[in-house]
């Protein structure tokens, strides 16, 4: 559960995202277009309306993902900047695996564009998954090239209820694939309705040791 008091916490997730974008000379947010992505993107245009709104394009989303995509998209007016490999492969998840997959397709593609920004937004929660129970709000990111970067995750102590709540309040629709008891949603091939009820990150890579696709994972 959420260690604040959740959606309550509201005012004090604007706050740091107003004294975050107040330090920031490029900032951006990273969206896969979940749940929390699209509250806490919500939040940041609130304050910077023409923030880009990065989203990787994997070649193996759910075409429900994609089309949810343009939608708000539209509906909103995101700046979104789709970011692609310089050379994709449709289907390396078959043949070298899953992580060479995300590090072709997501890993690279992310880095090599977060070099254009100074301030990364991200919708991560320390609920999310045992990976990510120390995450914290704010804390310095260094790039393979050695470049270092602020990562902002305002929403971290909020709760899936939390989110839920915000997008209800704030009339924003969610994705269609929660719907049918998805829970946590990337790449088609690697999401399956999660076996553990008790853990909504039990669907994401199933059977493989792996909790994080690399994106979040600093160089050292």
């Amino acid at each position: 559960m959420s260690t604040g008091s959740g959606i309550g916490d509201r005012g004090s997730a604007l706050e740091l995202i107003k004294d975050a974008l107040s330090k920031a000379k490029r900032p951006c947010i990273t969206s896969s277009f979940q749940a929390e992505c699209v509250v806490l993107t919500d939040m940041v245009r609130e304050v910077m309306p023409e923030i880009p709104v990065l989203f990787l394009e994997t070649f193996h989303h759910f075409p429900q993902t994609l089309e949810y995509r343009d939608e708000l998209t539209k509906k909103y007016g995101y700046n979104l900047v789709v970011l692609k490999a310089a050379e994709p492969n449709i289907g390396l998840w078959k043949t070298e695996g899953t992580r060479a997959c995300c590090d072709r397709h997501k890993v690279g593609p992310l880095f090599s564009a977060l070099e254009n920004y100074d301030v990364w937004f991200t919708a991560l929660r320390r609920e999310q998954s045992k990976s990510r129970a120390t995450l914290q709000e704010i804390e310095p990111f260094r790039l393979p090239s050695g470049k270092d970067i602020t990562k902002v995750a305002p929403l971290a102590s909020w709760s899936t209820r939390d989110v839920w709540k915000y997008a209800k309040d704030h009339q924003i629709p969610l994705l269609s694939l929660y719907e049918v008891g998805y829970t946590q949603i990337g790449c088609e091939p690697c999401t399956q309705l999660p076996p553990d009820p008790n853990d909504p990150r039990s669907g994401r890579w199933s059977g493989e040791d792996k909790l994080e696709c690399g994106i979040h994972i600093q160089a050292k």
